[in-house]
């Protein structure tokens, strides 16, 4: 049993630590964007299912003998294919969807070490059923979950902010190595002494009754239990990562509680019980459902807003999972349970992770789920016989009154977030909307960017006022007071990361060139097509499409410095921020193309990140000098209240309006130095 449950919790830890991992590692090679997260799961999902299916297959037609073999021989192949750090050829190169690079990245770097992982838990566990004849493996189902959930714990508090990248890749890399040893030792004593009959043949120990055989509803059920926590999962998950933050924390954090009420129910007789999980689960159906309605206004702080979310997932998953984990089969039907269930995840990780960036408008995955959530729990509940009063009239008209109610707010909601949109639309990094308000015609009309809950930019409509500059780009903002300065001294180049509504073309001057860098090419089209500052700009415009790391890199490779006068940093998606953009690496790429007395101005406005010490670090290591820039909101030029940091060479320093306007920055925080190899976003969570 030791030896099972040792080899169990190795793959479980190295199975869901590589995720994390990995994910960290390629996240700057595609703009940071909370969907590279998603789109990771998405793979894990699909290659767990792909184990599972490969265990079953195994364990049903192949003898003991040719089990054990053919895992060896898969083993020694997967530990020739490490180690796990990719190419960087995977770079990509433009702006379009990734969502199938990415998978392809993935295949090809962690693909077979995370395959062999997926399949040990189903194997084993068959193993050690046929071993040990009549013994039920489903608590080392639960330790292997309670090795997952540990690996998740603690990579942001013990591996992510002590190892760089290459570190953390190279010890699971080592890692994997010793576990395909203990793998291949313990397929070896599980196939000693075996005969030639497979597990399913093998029969149950004398005496014992088994289980009825699974009917077509079971299965059905089996299917959607973890399809239905994997679409919460991911839609949760993708909900904080697109309005805070796309780090390990926000990844980990939903993870682990999924993974956590498996272990719940799942070990022994299971912790879950009906009464009270029914009752806790309309409170939380009823609580999200309302925080995703006011947290579209982005007004819930991040202090209720995380634990709601987590404590509501975490219902949502011990109710699923406990009726799944009472709908466990006989160790005969194994195979046939991991199966299904993995089928489960990977149709859940689809649907978020594929159908609904490429084929909705708008975020709607977490109210939808809700809805579905309620209507399939009273489904389960009506099929077992042993709840009478469910399946009475009574019970069934509560139940589908209930769902429906909950299907008209969530339905309000959905109104309420496409009413006065001229256009809604959604890609891999996110959903935009555009709306107007105002009188039409009147001076104070305007026309609005939304980026998740965040204004990404707005504009009047009347032809005497849309040339202001407006929202975080004011005359008196950062970023206004730096262009202001320096077009003194007569033409000036400017650089922008984050084109938004181009709000910083409205500077722009005969004789001014303004280069964009933008990754989102949907951003460009609605710039183009519904907001004036592109066209009315004075000066010469540019856009680069793709990352602006990667662009910035190849334009230095091709011999062609900027020479920015001044260079503005704000590609944040909703309140996440991309990361790779504020590290020491890219604060010595924007150097290069700024001129030797450039301005780089970064907007750091956030609701809850303080990126204050981390810039302040950065300037201090590179040896330039920082002045911090916060501004009032003024609602007669619809200006919003912003914070900008303004970095330069102490060789020219700050002058003029730019020295008088801002204050030294002195966060009053230390924080490890952020590198391409490191950056802990948990530490400064406000």
């Amino acid at each position: 049993m030791i030896l099972y449950a040792l080899t169990i919790l190795v793959s479980a830890f190295l199975l869901f630590q590589v995720q994390p991992v990995i994910a960290k590692i390629i996240l700057p090679w595609f703009g940071g964007s909370a969907a590279v997260w998603t789109t990771c799961l998405l793979f894990f999902q699909m290659v767990l299912l792909l184990g599972y299916l490969y265990s079953h297959a195994a364990i049903r037609y192949l003898k003991p003998r040719a089990q054990m073999l053919l895992h060896a021989v898969l083993l020694a192949t997967g530990v020739a294919a490490l180690p796990i750090y990719p190419n960087v050829s995977w770079k990509p190169v433009g702006g379009s969807d990734p969502t199938m690079q990415i998978l392809g990245l993935l295949a090809v770097t962690v693909g077979l070490p995370y395959f062999l992982l997926s399949t040990t838990g189903p194997l084993l566990q068959a193993w050690y059923a046929r071993r040990y004849q009549g013994a039920m493996p489903y608590r080392l189902y639960a330790l292997s979950n309670a090795g997952s959930m540990l690996a998740l714990i603690t990579y942001p508090v013990l591996f992510e902010p002590a190892f760089t990248t290459h570190q953390q890749s190279s010890m699971w890399s080592w890692s994997f190595g010793v576990f395909a040893a203990l793998c291949a030792f313990t397929a070896l004593v599980s196939g000693r002494g075996q005969g030639g009959e497979t597990t399913e043949a093998a029969g149950l120990a004398a005496g014992g009754q088994a289980k009825a055989c699974p009917t077509a509803k079971t299965y059905v059920m089996w299917l959607l239990l973890p399809a239905m926590t994997s679409v919460m999962l991911l839609a949760i998950t993708n909900h904080l990562s697109q309005n805070v933050a796309a780090i390990p924390f926000l990844w980990v954090l939903p993870l682990t509680i999924y993974l956590l009420t498996f272990i719940l129910c799942f070990e022994g007789e299971g912790w879950y019980r009906r009464n009270p999980y029914l009752q806790l689960l309309a409170v939380a159906l009823g609580s999200v459902t309302y925080a995703v309605s006011i947290d579209m206004t982005g007004s819930v702080p991040i202090k209720i807003m995380l634990p709601l979310f987590a404590m509501g997932l975490y219902t949502f998953c011990m109710v699923c999972h406990g009726e799944l984990a009472r709908l466990k089969p006989d160790p005969k039907y194994l195979t046939h349970f991991y199966l299904t269930m993995a089928a489960g995840g990977a149709l859940g990780g689809l649907l978020v992770g594929f159908m609904a960036p490429h084929f909705l408008n708008a975020l709607y995955e977490v109210p939808v789920s809700l809805v579905a959530c309620a209507a399939l729990v009273s489904y389960v509940l009506r099929q077992d016989a042993e709840l009478k009063w469910i399946r009475r009239w009574p019970g069934v008209v509560v139940s589908v009154a209930l769902t429906l109610t909950l299907a008209g707010f969530v339905g309000w909601q959905i109104k309420q977030m496409v009413s006065g949109s001229r256009v809604l639309v959604r890609n891999f990094y996110g959903g935009l909307k555009v709306r107007d308000t105002g009188a039409p015609g009147s001076l104070w009309a305007t026309r609005t960017l939304t980026n998740g809950t965040i204004n990404h930019g707005e504009e009047y409509l009347h032809i005497a006022r849309r040339d202001l500059a407006t929202t975080y780009y004011g005359p008196n903002t950062g970023i206004g007071i730096a262009i202001r300065e320096k077009q003194k001294a007569g033409a000036v180049r400017i650089g922008v990361i984050g084109l938004g509504t181009g709000t910083t073309a409205a500077y722009g001057r005969l004789g001014d060139y303004i280069r964009y860098y933008e990754i989102n090419p949907l951003v460009l089209e609605l710039a183009k097509k519904e907001f004036f500052f592109l066209a009315d700009c004075k000066g010469k415009l540019d856009v680069a499409m793709g990352d602006a790391r990667l662009s910035l890199e190849r334009e230095l490779q091709e011999g062609h410095a900027q020479n920015f006068d001044v260079l503005a940093v704000d590609a944040f998606s909703s309140d996440s921020i991309p990361v790779h953009l504020l590290t020491k690496e890219a604060m010595e790429l924007y150097f290069r193309h700024l001129r030797p007395d450039g301005i780089l101005a970064v907007h750091i406005s956030n609701r809850y990140l303080n990126l204050q010490p981390v810039l302040e670090g950065e300037a201090n290591a590179t040896q330039k000098i920082a002045r911090l820039v916060d501004t009032e909101e003024d609602d007669t030029q619809d200006v919003f209240g912003a914070t900008w940091v303004l970095i330069t060479s102490p060789a020219t320093g700050f002058t003029g309006e730019t020295l008088s306007s801002s204050t030294v920055l002195d966060s009053k925080r230390t924080v490890r130095l952020w590198t391409d190899e490191y950056s802990n976003l948990f530490q400064i969570l406000k």
